[in-house]
C-alpha cells in the first residue's frame, strides 16, 4: 500500500490574493473576497498528482470515475497530464473513463442525504482498478457513501484523488488517497466549484462572500 500523500497545505490564516492581480470575470468582482489558488498553481499541482497516480498505477488498467459536476474541469486537467505522461515516460495507463453524479448541497449547507445518479451503472465496476476523481471532499460523508457503493460491486482496487480537502470539525476523518490542497474552512468557488450552479466559469478557486451568498441563494 501506497501512503497518503499529504497535499500542499493552504494555513487558515492564508491572506489570498487581491483580485485584481487576476483575471476575474467582471460579473463576479462583487462576489469574491479574495484569490486562494490561482489557476496556474492548480495547474502545477495536478501535473504532479498525475505523475504520482502513473508511479502507483502504472501498468493497470484504470477505469477513472469523474464525480460531476463540479470534478469535471480537474477530471479534464488530470487526464490530459496523465496521456502526456503515457505518451513520454517508460510506464504508462491504460485509461477508460466512466461518470457518477453525486448531490448533497442546498445552498452552502451539505445536507446528510447524498443522491447518486448514475449509480445503477456502478456494476460495470467489478474486478476493474478504480481511480475516483473529486474537486472537493469536506465532511467525508458523500465519498464514503460512494465508496460504500462501489464495494458492493466488488472492483479490484480503489483509489480517489480530490483536488481540495477541507479542513473542518464537520469531518469524519475520511481521506483520499492523493491530495491536490488542504484548504481552511471557508466557503470556495471556482475552476467548476459552484454555487448553487454559478461560479464554475471562474477559472482560479476564490472564496466566496456572504453578500454573494444572499444573492445567489435558491
Amino acid at each position: 500500500n501506497v501512503a497518503r500523500a499529504p497535499g500542499s497545505c493552504i494555513p487558515d490564516d492564508e491572506k489570498g490574493y487581491k483580485l485584481d492581480l487576476f483575471c476575474v470575470p467582471k460579473h463576479y468582482e462583487e462576489d469574491l473576497d479574495q484569490v486562494i489558488i490561482p489557476h496556474g498553481l492548480i495547474m502545477d499541482r495536478t501535473e504532479r498528482l498525475a505523475r504520482d497516480i502513473v508511479r502507483d498505477m502504472g501498468g493497470h488498467h484504470i477505469v477513472a470515475l469523474c464525480v460531476l459536476k463540479g470534478g469535471y474541469t480537474f477530471f479534464a486537467d488530470l487526464l490530459d497530464y496523465i496521456k502526456a505522461l503515457n505518451q513520454n515516460s517508460d510506464k504508462s495507463v491504460p485509461l477508460t473513463v466512466d461518470f457518477i453524479r453525486l448531490k448533497s448541497y442546498c445552498n452552502d449547507q451539505s445536507t446528510n442525504i447524498v443522491k447518486v445518479i448514475g449509480g445503477d451503472e456502478l456494476s460495470t465496476l467489478t474486478g476493474k482498478n478504480v481511480l475516483i476523481v473529486e474537486d472537493i471532499v469536506e465532511t467525508g460523508r458523500t465519498m464514503e457513501t460512494l465508496l460504500s457503493l462501489l464495494s458492493e460491486c466488488n472492483p479490484k482496487m480503489v483509489k480517489v484523488v480530490s483536488l481540495l480537502v477541507k479542513r473542518t470539525p464537520r469531518s469524519s476523518g475520511y481521506r483520499p488517497d492523493y491530495i491536490g490542497f488542504e484548504v481552511p474552512d471557508s466557503f470556495l468557488v471556482g475552476y467548476a466549484l459552484d454555487y448553487n450552479e454559478y461560479f464554475r466559469d471562474l477559472s482560479h478557486i476564490c472564496i466566496l462572500n456572504e453578500n454573494a451568498k444572499e444573492k445567489y441563494k435558491v
